[in-house]
């Protein structure tokens, strides 16, 4: 191999390393989610969720490169009860279990509307096998 060509390969594979790292990160962050039957408070609180909060946490709460997954064994309720739920969403939250930094206050959500969130969130929770587990420290 020609010292051009070795050039032109080294430049290749570390342009695809460097893609495939950034790719892997963000995985790292997202969770494969599947949404079974929801009831309605909780088909209400989809709808909210996903036209409020999937801009960072992804559809369904799957997680994105701005936010985390929510259907993740983290926010299970045994470490993050629904008060906590109620307390990001209403005083926003210091980052500390994800790179994402601090989630800010969502002001437009109501009581109702986060009611019917953490609903949407528990039920879905449950179906990707998400269940309460005691948090140890």
């Amino acid at each position: 191999m020609n010292s051009t060509k070795l050039i032109r390969h080294l430049f290749f594979s570390a342009l695809v390393g460097a893609a495939y790292t950034a790719h892997a990160d963000h995985l790292d962050g997202h969770v494969d989610v599947s949404v079974g039957e929801l009831s309605s408070r909780a088909e209400f609180g989809q709808q909210v969720f996903n036209s409020t909060c999937a801009e960072c946490h992804g559809v369904n709460g799957s997680g994105t490169r701005k936010g985390p997954p929510l259907i993740h064994d983290i926010y299970n309720p045994g470490h993050h009860s629904n008060q906590s739920i109620v307390n990001a969403i209403k005083h926003g939250v210091r980052a500390h279990h994800w790179p994402y930094g601090n989630m800010p206050a969502q002001e437009k959500i109501g009581f109702i509307e986060t009611m019917a969130v953490i609903e949407f969130i528990r039920e879905v929770q449950t179906q990707n096998g998400v269940e309460r587990r005691a948090h140890n420290m």
